[in-house]
């Protein structure tokens, strides 16, 4: 079975409560899922608003199902607000809050537990690419990252390359499908459905590039930054993974 095509958007500290009228443009175009993360304040409001038609997801969970832990918020609270989906490792969490690789998977594992899929994401800052370490860093996030109990029906993996996050820069063609590539070798390597896992691309996706990023073998969809802020501009990612 081919892993399901979907069209992720994190809206990340962006948007209010009058943001959500840009769902009501958003198409649903054949074959693809449509997911977006939004703040946390917007979970709620947004999944009531989306009322089926869209998936609505959280950036980030603690690895705790509940306690003294001042300002977050457990997989399971997520999930009662309507969430189906959470994000967890990405880039900007990594660097700006210090999580670990183990950190992500206790996080994983905590949203497997609350019935959520778990987005968890991976990649190399520009100087581990720039010295050659690129997918033996992807290897070791996705070892040390991704739980045991990961299935295609709970996981999701996003490749994002930090230094094309938010700059424009866009890896190759070749870059990506060399990563993609590594990434299907080593879940199928651990896990009997590995080859049914979603792999997602992130960095710098726009309606430009993205019929050519769509195009690469192993590139199962996107998670989009900025361009998933506006239907305008997210509309034409999702017809784009649809007719790829």
């Amino acid at each position: 079975m081919a892993p399901p095509k979907l069209a992720a958007g994190n809206w990340k500290m962006n948007g209010t409560l009058q943001s959500l009228a840009e769902l009501d443009a958003l198409p649903t175009a054949p074959g693809v899922e449509v997911l977006i993360c939004p703040p946390a304040l917007l979970v709620q409001p947004m999944a009531g608003r989306a009322a089926g038609r869209i998936m609505v997801g959280g950036q980030d969970c603690h690895a705790a199902a509940s306690g003294a832990h001042t300002g977050d918020i457990a997989a399971a609270q997520l999930k009662d607000a309507g969430a189906s989906h959470v994000i967890v490792g990405h880039s900007e969490r990594r660097s700006d809050h210090g999580e670990t690789d183990a950190a992500v998977m206790a996080k994983a594992a905590a949203a497997h537990q609350a019935g959520l899929v778990a987005i968890i994401c991976v990649g190399e800052t520009e100087a581990q690419r720039d010295s050659g370490e690129t997918l033996s860093v992807i290897a070791g996030q996705l070892a040390a990252s991704v739980p045991d109990c990961a299935t295609a029906a709970n996981t999701v993996i996003a490749y994002e390359p930090v230094w094309a996050i938010g700059t424009g820069r866009t890896p190759s063609a070749a870059q990506i499908a060399e990563v993609h590539d590594a990434m299907r070798q080593a879940l199928c390597a651990r896990f009997a459905d590995g080859a049914e896992i979603s792999l997602l691309y992130g960095g710098s996706v726009k309606p430009a590039n993205a019929a050519e990023i769509f195009a690469i073998p192993h590139v199962n969809g996107a998670l989009v930054g900025g361009a998933s802020l506006k239907a305008a501009d997210f509309g034409p990612i999702i017809s784009a993974l649809s007719a790829a």
